[in-house]
């Protein structure tokens, strides 16, 4: 089960393994929207609303001063979040990978179970990830779908498996035509990049994915 979840986490890695720079210009075509993700719209107030949720929960912690301070950038790095939600949902798509809500679940009980308890968890998430205790499921079903995908178009946990899922997102990032507010930057098709912006966990994950898997 956590070689599954670790599985999950070093194919997601592929996502901001980077080629080189194409910028996919955003402009104030759509007032009110953050994004337009292949002609939907990520509207700014709802974006707002995941930045408050996870700001509320920040406040809460005993650490707020330090997860506050070092999340200066969070409406972009909520805003990347919600497009790569939409990057990673049409390349299952177009393999034919689905999650159901019970993996969901089974996926979060074992998280839990490593993390040590719910508590836990959500402060781990809250610290690693900027994602607010009622955005767990959200994220955990991202990671979920990235491992059926990989397993659905045969990428191994390799270097070779990482850049084959990389590629299917590239694609479906094209596909999606991904047009940004300019007040967030632009979006980066190759590099799976948000202006200049990269999620602060990133680098954790990477080492992950590097990392040897036991009985490998």
């Amino acid at each position: 089960m956590h070689r599954r979840r670790r599985t999950a986490l070093s194919v997601t890695a592929a996502l901001l393994a980077a080629a080189p720079f194409l910028s996919a210009c955003g402009n104030e075509a759509h007032p009110g929207a953050a994004a337009v993700v292949g002609g939907g719209r990520i509207e700014v107030a709802a974006l707002q609303t995941q930045v408050r949720d996870v700001r509320q929960a920040q406040q809460a912690s005993p650490q707020s001063a330090q997860l506050i301070g070092s999340t200066g950038q969070l409406g972009r790095a909520k805003l990347y979040d919600l497009i790569v939600d939409k990057i990673v949902q049409r390349a299952a798509d177009d393999a034919g990978a689905t999650v159901s809500r019970k993996e969901v679940q089974r996926a979060r009980g074992e998280a839990v179970e490593q993390a040590g308890g719910a508590e836990q968890l959500a402060a781990m998430y809250l610290q690693q990830r900027g994602v607010a205790p009622d955005q767990i499921d959200a994220a955990l079903r991202r990671d979920v779908l990235v491992g059926k995908l990989a397993a659905k178009i045969g990428a191994t946990n390799t270097p070779e498996g990482q850049r084959k899922v990389n590629e299917a997102f590239v694609d479906a990032s094209k596909a999606l035509d991904i047009d940004v507010n300019p007040r967030y930057g632009t979006w980066d098709d190759e590099k799976m990049q948000l202006g200049d912006y990269k999620t602060p966990w990133i680098t954790q994950v990477t080492k992950e994915a590097a990392a040897p898997e036991a009985g490998a």
